[in-house]
């Protein structure tokens, strides 16, 4: 089990490497370590544009949120009644997944925060249907798990954050 070190330090590698591929591709990329509530990075391009950059590292093999972060969801007794899907907190908000293997071998997802939601409140909504609405060991969790298969199609998507 990581200690709170270790998770530290997977967070803070991630970001720095998210940072250093932005700054690769021709952005000037800061990061906040944690201290802004929805995003990790903010970079801009020559033009100045703006990009706000939410990462999620991991050494292990998936990733974990809390789903009521992309929709509403309100509670009757033990059953989850799942409502619209929630606006972005950031416009244009785009979060970087990082699969933290080895020194060069590391992975990287990008996707819109509307793309990954859309994703999850998909995968959500259906395996709440197949279970009646009701999460078997706490009924109140809006945990939801995912591994690479599902960013597959966003990995090394970059251009979503450099031509975006």
């Amino acid at each position: 089990m990581p200690t709170g070190r270790e998770l530290h330090l997977t967070k803070q590698v991630g970001e720095y490497l998210v940072a250093a591929e932005l700054c690769r591709r021709g952005m000037i990329a800061a990061t906040f370590t944690g201290n802004v509530p929805d995003y990790d990075i903010i970079a801009s391009d020559k033009e100045g544009k703006v990009r706000h950059v939410q990462v999620k590292a991991i050494r292990s093999v998936g990733w974990q949120m809390d789903i009521g972060r992309f929709m509403d969801i309100t509670q009757h007794g033990k059953v989850q009644i799942l409502g619209d899907s929630l606006p972005a907190p950031v416009p244009g908000l785009v979060f970087v997944f990082v699969r933290l293997v080895d020194t060069g071998q590391d992975r990287f997802y990008v996707v819109a925060w509307e793309g990954l939601r859309d994703l999850l409140v998909t995968r959500y909504r259906d395996h709440m249907k197949k279970l009646k609405g009701i999460r078997p060991k706490n009924p109140e969790s809006r945990h939801t798990a995912f591994n690479e298969k599902l960013l597959e199609p966003y990995r090394d998507n970059w251009k979503l954050l450099v031509e975006g």
